[in-house]
Order: structure tokens, then sequence, then C-alpha cells
């Protein structure tokens, strides 16, 4: 069997690094995907991602990067659900870094001008 999944997108905002009681670190980003085809209005649309990282991927990630970087996220799928206040039940689907390579950052940018 074989769960892997490839990204490189945009982040949608600024990465937030959150300390769990158990010591671990984590950050969840969304990663804004474009698609590779234009639509009917000659645009390209893109897909939202929400990407969980955790401990060193979460924390380098968090100092590094910046709403509107680009980078590159390698890891699995994860599934999940739960129920809502009114008792409905909600389905989730988490891609689960476990690479993410920046492809720009501020750094690279200003390097650029």
């Amino acid at each position: 069997m074989l769960n892997q999944v490839v990204l490189v997108g945009r982040l949608t905002s600024d990465p937030e690094l959150t300390k769990l009681e158990t010591g671990k670190k984590v950050t969840t980003v969304t990663l804004a995907v474009q698609r590779s085809w234009k639509n009917e209005d000659g645009l390209y649309e893109a897909d939202y991602i929400r990407c969980i990282l955790w401990d060193a991927v979460a924390a380098s990630t968090t100092e590094y990067c910046h709403k509107g970087d680009i980078v590159g996220v390698k890891g699995r799928i994860q599934t999940g659900n739960y129920d809502d206040k009114d008792g409905n039940k909600k389905y989730t689907v988490d891609v689960i870094a476990e690479k993410v390579t920046f492809l720009t950052t501020k750094q690279t940018k200003e390097e650029d001008k």
C-alpha cells in the first residue's frame, strides 16, 4: 500500500507554531495549489489544502516562511471525522507533512531584487 502526496503551492498565511502540553510542536498551514488548466474565464483556479506539520518541520517552516512563499510539501493523506455541536458528522482530509522544501522565502525574494 502507498499513501504519498507531493504538493507545490503558496502559503495562504504566516505559519504559527503551537507547543502542546506534551512538548510536541505543531503548525497547520493552508497551501494554495494552482490547477494546471484555465477555467472558462481564462483564469487558473487553485485548491486550498490543509497541511499539518510536526516538530522540527513545523519549527523551521514557522521560522523561515511567510504568507505567499512557495513551498513543496511531501507527506501522506490522513482522513478523520467528528460530530459537530449539532450532532452532524463532519469529515476531514489533511496532509501530514513529512518534509517541507522552501522554494521561495523572503530572503530569496530580496536576493532577486
